[in-house]
């Protein structure tokens, strides 16, 4: 019996070209042999280029990295494991935190929109009585319920940044509603703080327990947002939320502080817009060119 070295070369003793082919009266024993060797010949031709083809895709996930796909995903399927990385993400990314369809509203118009500035954002939401921070691409870095200005209103009372605590009563103790440009600082104690609104003397900070009367921490672990209403103005969070998120957040950097209305409109206050309704009219607006 022919060795498989012998049978890799036997096209090479294959008939010239141009002389008949064997008649159909040829061995079908030697018929069989022939087509043996002709599938073994191209089997041997094609294995270089399986092998380099395969070192390639490895090498190609390798590129990729632990970071490109979870673990055990196919290479080609890496972006579309990631659907909150793209680059075309049009609103904000809350992850498993709950929030109100106000503050969804916003915190998507400001994605959408970059009225961000590519900068990290808060959005104070101060009916639900919660807090929500965002990096500069709208993914939520934390969320913790907040303590908010006693009276309810949208306004600041002309002048207020300038009195003592003594001298502000009950019904001017107000959150202002609006967009804030924001950074860290020091209060009058040596403390850092957010400032909000350096002016009207607003920060955005650890809450204040030097008064157990006020039962700050109390109110701050309730589920009802309805005692939530305590402090002169400044939002108070807890501390562990301040030191973990706040600070990290706007550390060597501004960032924006959205503090939603509770009597005026929001889309008034901002100047915002329904992401979904812009995305329906765009869509609508592309199909009409198409047609």
């Amino acid at each position: 019996m022919a060795t498989l070295a012998q049978m890799t070369r036997m096209p090479s003793a294959a008939t010239p070209c141009g002389q008949a082919r064997p008649s159909r009266t040829s061995s079908p024993g030697l018929i069989a042999l022939k087509l043996c060797a002709g599938v073994i010949v191209a089997a041997l031709a094609l294995l270089p280029a399986c092998v380099a083809a395969r070192e390639q895709t490895v090498d190609l996930r390798a590129a990729g990295g632990p970071e490109s796909a979870p673990p055990g995903a196919p290479a080609q399927f890496a972006s579309e494991a990631q659907p909150e990385a793209s680059a075309n993400q049009r609103s904000a990314y809350f992850g498993r935190e709950r929030a109100s369809r106000e503050a969804h509203r916003i915190a998507d118009w400001i994605v959408d929109s970059a009225d961000n500035h590519s900068l990290p954002f808060v959005v104070v939401d101060k009916t639900g009585a919660r807090i929500f921070v965002f990096d500069a691409g709208g993914r939520i870095k934390g969320a913790a319920p907040a303590l908010l200005g006693l009276a309810r209103g949208d306004h600041t009372v002309p002048g207020i940044g300038d009195r003592e605590y003594s001298d502000m009563p009950p019904e001017d103790r107000t959150t202002p509603a609006g967009r804030f440009v924001a950074a860290l600082g020091t209060n009058a104690r040596g403390e850092d703080v957010v400032w909000v609104d350096y002016d009207a003397a607003i920060s955005l900070h650890r809450v204040i327990t030097n008064k157990p009367e006020e039962r700050r921490l109390e109110r701050l672990a309730t589920p009802t947002p309805l005692d939530n209403r305590i402090s002169f103005g400044c939002i108070n969070v807890p501390a562990r939320f301040y030191e973990t998120v706040i600070s990290p957040a706007f550390t060597g950097t501004k960032g924006i502080v959205y503090v939603l209305p509770e009597i005026r409109p929001a889309r008034e206050l901002f100047g915002s817009y329904e992401v979904e309704a812009r995305l329906r009219r765009s869509h609508a607006g592309r199909a009409e060119v198409t047609r």
